[in-house]
């Protein structure tokens, strides 16, 4: 029974969902129509559409490291013989499906972009080692392994509510991390979908998998090289060992120092920071990193394209007041027991548009904060509805499936049947969270 809805769905997103950029297109050309009848004026609309579009050049910047550098730490030696010894152990092509979901789980639970890296992957390294996989199932495991992210470790809504001088502090408060991310119903959450997504992707896998392109499964090549005698100076001191151990020194001290003063609160930035240091560690020398580098830059072409229409829609969103109609309408039907179960719906909807957690918070935040203080609503619940209803509708958003796609080599439609069955299978798990425990 699963399979068949798995297949029709797959299907169905083949026939009818478009290249990532054509529907960020369309979504936008969507928001642009409400905002012009919301504000009355075709030039305002256009002129906030356009300001909004290079708002994410930091965040775009940050997402091509977070594919860069951690696909080249991947492909450095020590990890590929790890990842390989891993999927060699995997026995079946259903017993892959469950491992790189509950990998991807566990990843994006310690912090989202490792999380979305590390599940495609070793997607990529099960489906070379282990006869009879379905390569596209494999990814959409790694995706789907992102359905933990908003409650865990790196969970921009519940980071941002627990710092001072974030957008809610004025109208909520600081809402401590014991309220929010280290409660009972989010331990339940993660629990949950560590059990169910396994069980649901080994169930998901097809008996009769699609062919898989060689090409997509080539291994990387070796990126260090070995200088014969008569190596120049230059050639010398491009290869030297020297020069990559004293930068992994100094990246050591500085980690050192901010877990002192901040302690293991990882942002995206230390992420990345930590990437490239391992990076130069484990491939030994600065030229064999770079050649890593410059190997893993080819996958980010989505990213810097797609990214700033994101970026106006976020915008518009904020500006033309469309975030806060669809915010206010849920608030309208809710009352403080059913409040969190409607602010995860509102936030499943602006997700839609306005997929960047960070940005989602910004817009979204004070509403939600207002109303719940106005209904008499759990604040930490309400910050947890947003997170959830950002984390459950990527599932059903191609923004963030970007680096993962980019690593495997493949295309939306191959992947988007099987998460909007996640999607459907999980939606429980948080409804349950959300009104009874």
């Amino acid at each position: 029974m699963l399979k068949r809805v798995t297949h029709y769905s797959t299907n169905f997103v083949n026939k009818f969902l478009p290249d990532p950029l054509v529907f960020a297109i369309i979504l936008t050309l969507i928001v642009l129509v409400i905002s012009m009848f919301l504000q009355k004026s075709v030039l305002i609309v256009v002129q906030v559409w356009g300001d909004g579009f290079f708002n994410m050049l930091t965040f775009s910047m940050q997402m091509c490291l977070v594919v860069v550098t951690g696909y080249a730490l991947a492909n450095s030696n020590p990890v590929r013989k790890f990842l390989k010894a891993v999927a060699q152990k995997i026995t079946s092509p259903e017993w892959g499906a469950f491992f790189v979901v509950f990998l991807g789980l566990l990843a994006s639970m310690i912090n989202w972009g490792f999380g979305l890296v590390v599940g495609a992957l070793f997607a990529k390294e099960v489906a070379r080692n282990v006869k009879g996989v379905d390569y596209p199932v494999l990814v959409a495991c790694a995706y789907i392994g992102f359905l933990s992210w908003g409650g865990g470790l790196s969970g921009s809504m519940p980071l941002s509510a627990a710092t001072p001088a974030n957008p809610v502090e004025h109208i909520a408060g600081l809402i401590p991390l014991s309220e929010t991310m280290f409660t009972s119903y989010n331990a339940f959450v993660l629990i949950a979908l560590l059990i169910v997504m396994p069980i649901l992707c080994y169930k998901m896998t097809p008996k009769n998998p699609s062919v898989i392109n060689p090409e997509l499964l080539k291994e990387e090549p070796d990126f260090s090289i070995k200088l014969d005698s008569n190596a120049s100076f230059a050639q010398k001191i491009e290869e030297s060992k020297i020069l990559n151990l004293c930068i992994v020194a100094l990246g050591l001290v500085w980690l050192f120092l901010y877990i002192q003063k901040n302690g293991f609160n990882l942002t995206i930035n230390t992420v990345n920071f930590i990437f490239i240091i391992s990076g130069f560690l484990l491939h030994k020398t600065p030229m064999a990193y770079m050649r890593a580098i410059s190997h893993a830059a080819r996958t980010t072409a989505g990213i810097l394209i797609q990214f700033p229409f994101y970026a106006s829609i976020a915008l518009l969103m904020e500006k033309c007041g469309l975030a806060e109609l669809i915010t206010q309408f849920f608030i309208d039907i809710s009352n403080p027991k059913t409040f969190p179960l409607m602010t995860f719906l509102s936030s499943a909807l602006i997700n839609f548009v306005v997929p960047s957690g960070g940005g989602h918070w910004i817009i979204q935040g004070p509403f939600v904060m207002q109303s719940a203080k106005a209904v008499g609503a759990d604040l930490g619940k309400a910050t947890m509805a947003i997170a959830y209803g950002d984390q459950w509708a990527n599932m059903i958003q191609p923004f963030w499936a970007l680096p993962a796609l980019a690593i495997a080599g493949l295309g939306v439609r191959a992947i988007m049947g099987y998460c909007i069955i996640a999607l459907i299978v999980s939606a429980p798990i948080f409804v349950i969270a959300l009104l009874w425990v």
